[in-house]
């Protein structure tokens, strides 16, 4: 078990990929934000990579062990220290009962995960223990961890000492600006071109207004087809409202002028057109993406966003790993499997079988 000293700015219960297959029930997946960054802190402890862990928004929390655990943290640089001490990102750690982490501010990055080998153990809600604030379900109580708060974690036999290699992992904006990969799509046809071209060559500033439920940016007017200006009245009278429909996950819902990316925790359903969509591959970006920070927005086919994805899966494994204990085990296993392969001859043994045949021959003859 975990004890919570201090809680952070907003630390919670997280698994990937979330509630899955409850949007016509009104709730959203949840889950990580970055799920890159969550799936290999999980590959380190030797966990399966969607392990339940705690999401870190913009400052950590401080944590007490109350026995040994192997951890690892990745995702934003927020410092972490063990009794003071600094530690990497990106490894597997030893810590030990008694032991305090602690962590900062985000430096690098706005999302920090830690995963507990065994995982975190807490009660499953419709199939997931990713915390849903708004409806208070998931989680610990179905909020954000609290001062005093234990966390609850399974057995575990992992062993410290795993470590990511730099080309697995994401690269973090250090200059505020991130560009984000989007797909056409539902409601594109809403849009004229010089929409379409303003969108995709314009900055997009990220608003302080925004939260796991949605993204809200500013930037310049949005211009419309006839589609969009003349249209029934059920559509509503703004050129962006339409009749009410599903959001996909990441749709960039345009609220009047006001474009507004819904994330994990957004609504399944609304009035407003979605004339682009961010891809699952891309949502790192968003997860550690500062307010103040802008987008640029690069189009993409579906099927270059379902390469991505496929991508960042293999990526999100054991083949991400340096090196690690257990693998050196199983190598050091082949090795032994082997050399049990070869013969091994005893030359004496075999000439005092030879005398031994000699001698019996003689005896019949």
């Amino acid at each position: 078990m975990v004890k919570v000293i201090k809680k952070g700015l907003e630390t919670s219960v997280q698994d990937y990929p979330g509630r899955i297959g409850t949007l016509n029930l009104g709730f959203p997946p949840s889950g990580p934000m970055d799920s890159w960054s969550f799936r290999l802190a999980n590959v380190l402890v030797e966990n399966e990579p969607g392990t339940a862990a705690l999401e870190c928004q913009f400052m950590g929390p401080t944590l007490q062990f109350n026995s040994d655990r192997v951890i690892a943290i990745t995702g934003a640089d927020m410092s972490p220290t063990i009794d003071g001490f600094p530690v990497p990102l990106w490894e597997s750690l030893q810590v030990k009962k008694d032991q305090v982490l602690e962590m900062a501010f985000a430096t690098i990055g706005a999302r920090s995960y830690i995963s507990f080998s065994g995982g975190i153990n807490t009660t499953p809600w419709l199939d997931s223990r990713s915390t849903f604030h708004k409806a208070g379900v998931g989680g610990i109580d179905g909020k954000a961890i609290q001062d005093g708060q234990i966390i609850p974690l399974n057995k575990s036999k992992s062993v410290a000492g795993r470590k990511i290699k730099k080309s697995s992992i994401p690269v973090m904006s250090t200059n505020k600006k991130w560009s984000v990969e989007v797909v056409k799509g539902p409601n594109d046809d809403w849009v004229d071109e010089k929409g379409h071209k303003m969108f995709l060559n314009s900055d997009w500033k990220l608003q302080s207004k925004s939260d796991r439920t949605g993204y809200r940016l500013d930037g310049p007017n949005w211009t419309f087809t006839k589609k969009a200006t003349h249209k029934g009245l059920e559509h509503g009278t703004f050129p962006s409202n339409i009749i009410d429909q599903g959001y996909p996950v990441g749709a960039i819902n345009l609220a009047g002028q006001t474009p507004i990316i819904l994330v994990n925790d957004g609504p399944s359903m609304g009035g407003f057109i979605v004339p682009y969509t961010v891809p699952s591959a891309s949502f790192w970006k968003l997860g550690q993406a500062k307010p103040g920070d802008s987008f640029n927005f690069v189009e993409i086919s579906v099927e270059k966003a379902q390469i991505l994805r496929a991508e960042q899966r293999k990526i999100c494994s054991e083949a991400s790993l340096v090196s690690s204990n257990k693998q050196d085990i199983l190598i050091r296993k082949k090795q032994i499997n082997k050399i049990d392969h070869i013969k091994v001859v005893d030359f004496d043994k075999e000439k005092l079988d030879e005398k031994i045949r000699n001698k019996i021959m003689e005896k019949k003859e």
